[in-house]
């Protein structure tokens, strides 16, 4: 794909705009200190793209809880870190918005380029508002509405569509691996934010360095 193909924009969320992970960590630490499991390094990363119940159940699992608990008890614990979640991201401003990504999204508007949002939270809507970014973004995807999560390519195939774009326009921007292996599967330019994203078209080390004129000489144009 060559760069003066490209017309729109699909982006992740977590990690590529802003570091929402660290609130999840927070409110499964406040979770674990409830149910009296101990936080340690290795849990918090085992924690990370599973499922609320599931992790619930590492949680438990963790400090010998997990026959402890009635299904009710742990559907109250599950919603009572979504709730502590959400207070947390509620304290998010522009001033969270990860180094380079406010100039780059200002550059893609000037430039008259689309965005759209392919996030699996479902507190994306949300968490765009706190960081004032909603007006950025012709569209979000609901991933409510899909049939499977990354890596599967429906979400970035639904980001084009928001667009209106052929899936050969469109380049998506990701931190995961699972994320890159959406992208690629839906057609599109991949630009991978971190380390070990070896599937993606274009690599950069951090936000920072996104920059249309980073990404035209990245594609040797």
């Amino acid at each position: 794909m060559k760069f003066a193909d490209i017309k729109g924009f699909a982006f992740d969320l977590d990690g590529v705009i802003a570091d929402t992970a660290k609130f999840h960590s927070q409110a499964w630490h406040q979770t674990a200190t409830k149910v009296g499991t101990e936080w340690t390094p290795e849990l918090q990363e085992a924690l990370k793209g599973v499922s609320r119940m599931d992790s619930l159940e590492m949680i438990l699992k963790a400090g010998g809880h997990e026959n402890d608990y009635s299904l009710a008890e742990k559907e109250a614990l599950a919603a009572e870190k979504n709730d502590n979640y959400g207070k947390l991201i509620a304290t998010l401003t522009p001033a969270d918005i990860l180094p380079g990504m406010q100039a780059f999204l200002d550059e893609l508007r000037a430039g008259g380029y689309q965005m759209a949002l392919a996030s699996a939270s479902k507190n994306a809507p949300k968490i765009l508002k706190y960081l004032g970014l909603t007006d950025y973004f012709v569209g979000i995807v609901d991933p409510a509405t899909l049939h499977a999560g990354k890596p599967d390519p429906e979400i970035f195939a639904r980001a084009a569509e928001v667009m209106n774009l052929p899936a050969d326009q469109v380049a998506g921007l990701e931190d995961s691996a699972a994320g890159i292996q959406s992208i690629n599967g839906a057609g599109e330019l991949s630009i991978g934010i971190g380390d070990q994203l070896s599937a993606a078209t274009v690599k950069f080390t951090d936000t920072a360095q996104v920059s249309l004129a980073n990404l035209r000489a990245a594609l040797g144009e």
